[in-house]
């Protein structure tokens, strides 16, 4: 990856890939705006004002007063950065997710100590030549030669990170969709059997890794077989 190339995250998941990388420019797409408003409020220099605490009543309040805001239609608040960031990091597992009324209804975690960051404004520079949509992936503007890395939700049976599902029918449309790309491409997902045979049926090189679980559903650690889909490298 030339850092004078520019980054295309149709999916921004991976976001630890993209700062990985640290290209002097990107555009990172996210169907979640509560993931996408965290990180436009990171541009601008966050810093946390409210005490974040991991306790069980206070984790529920602010759960009450993040899903407030989305009812009032101000999810893309300062506030409202502020609340997810600690609900990320205090609730069940690290989950996000979400219901079909788009309330967060994730459960309070059980951690012994939770370091809390407070002051982001080192994200700046960063994050200067950066953009943060979102909107649906295939609307995602590309250029020939971007270099465009997918992290889409794992083919799994959980699969609701935001309000809307991302089922099989948009795995298989997203493969399509950056099927059409004039340019180096990255997919990382499950190794389930049914997304090696749709990503081999689309000519992408394989690579398989047994990568550790940071987020879980139901707490188990292991190890998890994943896959790594390359094309145009």
């Amino acid at each position: 990856m030339h850092r004078h190339r520019r980054l295309v995250e149709p999916l921004c998941g991976g976001i630890a890939v993209t700062l990985g990388l640290m290209p002097e420019c990107a555009l990172l797409n996210d169907v979640n705006p509560h993931a996408i408003n965290f990180y436009r409020w990171l541009k601008r220099g966050l810093v946390i004002e409210r005490p974040l605490l991991n306790d069980e009543d206070v984790y529920y309040r602010y759960r009450g007063e993040f899903n407030d805001l989305i009812r009032a239609g101000k999810h893309d608040t300062r506030e409202a950065a502020e609340l997810f960031y600690y609900l990320n990091r205090t609730g069940y597992n690290g989950l996000v997710r979400f219901n079909r009324s788009g309330e967060f209804n994730v459960p309070f975690g059980r951690y012994d100590v939770i370091y809390y960051r407070y002051d982001f404004s080192d994200y700046c520079d960063v994050f200067r030549d950066w953009r943060f949509t979102t909107i649906d992936f295939a609307a995602t503007p590309v250029s020939a030669g971007d270099f465009i890395y997918a992290d889409p939700p794992y083919d799994m049976v959980f699969s609701r990170y935001a309000k809307e599902d991302f089922g099989w029918s948009e795995q298989m449309r997203l493969v399509d969709w950056l099927s059409t790309h004039n340019g180096p491409v990255i997919i990382s997902n499950s190794a389930t059997e049914r997304i090696i045979s749709l990503y081999t049926s689309y000519g992408y090189d394989l690579l398989y890794v047994d990568a550790p679980r940071k987020i879980s559903s139901n707490g188990d650690r292991t190890p998890a077989r994943e896959v790594i889909a390359r094309r145009g490298l």
